[in-house]
């Protein structure tokens, strides 16, 4: 939006009051006509109608006034009525030549294309020797156009983006790399303090290890035949090392049950819950 104030009459001020010489107080200024200070509004004050003039430039130039117009009323950019557009663009220009005549030069240059174009369209198309189609004197127009809106709308998208300024402020933050650095003091508990923690988590991922006992049933059952052969009958448990541990027994269980399987060894007992008794099924020569 711009606005022109047109200067008031200089005729006009002669009426005004002179202030008063003994006034000690300094009025504010109102405005300054001609670089001097007006005070006081004069009672005779007379404001012409065409004293304040706004403009309103809706359109940024020529072709933002041609898009609209198409736009308006839904015409094929690729095939735009010539006659009824170039009436309505050189209305607007005749409107503003009347206000602007510095603005609407711009737009007179377009004006006279449209008229070149409209002017094309009416002579008799000339096929040209080649067969080729003749190409349309709105061509170059529409294609202008379109790369116009095109540029439009990308400058429209940028705009709605956050501007700094505008839609926010950045930080600033001073950082002052001459301050001495002052470290903690550390005291004894405190070093006894850390050390625990380091303890209590160390014993917090500590790993537990599984090792496998590699036992024999054949080795155990060699050796069970060894204590049999010095004497003629061994009563169960006499057979079983528990310092050894429950793996060992449990495979000297196995070695037992596997030699009884071979008939290797006998398993007797005299009556129900009386000992139980292991003997060679053969006597040692």
């Amino acid at each position: 939006m711009t606005g022109t104030v047109h200067n008031l009459p200089a005729g006009k001020l002669s009426a005004m009051p002179p202030a008063s010489p003994t006034s000690q107080i300094e009025l504010p200024i109102l405005a300054r006509i001609h670089g001097e200070p007006l005070r006081r509004i004069p009672n005779d004050l007379y404001i012409p109608p065409d004293a304040l003039e706004i403009l309103l430039d809706a359109f940024e130039g020529p072709l933002d006034l041609l898009l609209y117009l198409i736009r308006r009323q839904n015409f094929d950019i690729l095939d735009i009525p010539m006659a009824q557009v170039t009436k309505q663009y050189l209305a607007y220009v005749d409107e503003i030549r009347t206000r602007n005549l510095e603005l609407a030069a711009e737009y007179l240059l377009m004006a006279a294309v449209l008229i070149d174009i409209k002017s094309r369209m009416l002579l008799p198309v000339k096929k040209a020797d080649s067969d080729e189609e003749v190409e349309d004197p709105r061509a170059e127009l529409a294609r202008r156009l379109l790369q116009y809106e095109m540029i439009k709308v990308g400058a429209a998208r940028i705009d709605e983006l956050p501007l700094a300024g505008r839609d926010f402020v950045p930080a600033l933050v001073t950082i002052d790399h001459t301050a001495v650095v002052r470290l903690p003091d550390v005291s004894p508990a405190d070093l006894k303090s850390a050390w625990a923690d380091v303890l209590r988590r160390a014993r917090l991922v500590q790993h537990h290890q599984i090792r496998r006992e590699e036992l024999s049933v054949r080795e155990h059952m060699t050796v069970i035949l060894r204590a049999l052969q010095a004497r003629r009958f061994a009563e169960f448990q006499d057979l079983f090392e528990p310092g050894k541990g429950v793996p060992v027994a449990v495979v000297t269980f196995v070695a037992m049950l596997e030699l009884a399987r071979e008939a290797l060894v006998q398993i007797t007992q005299a009556e129900p819950f009386a000992p139980i008794y292991v003997r060679l099924s053969y006597l040692p020569s």
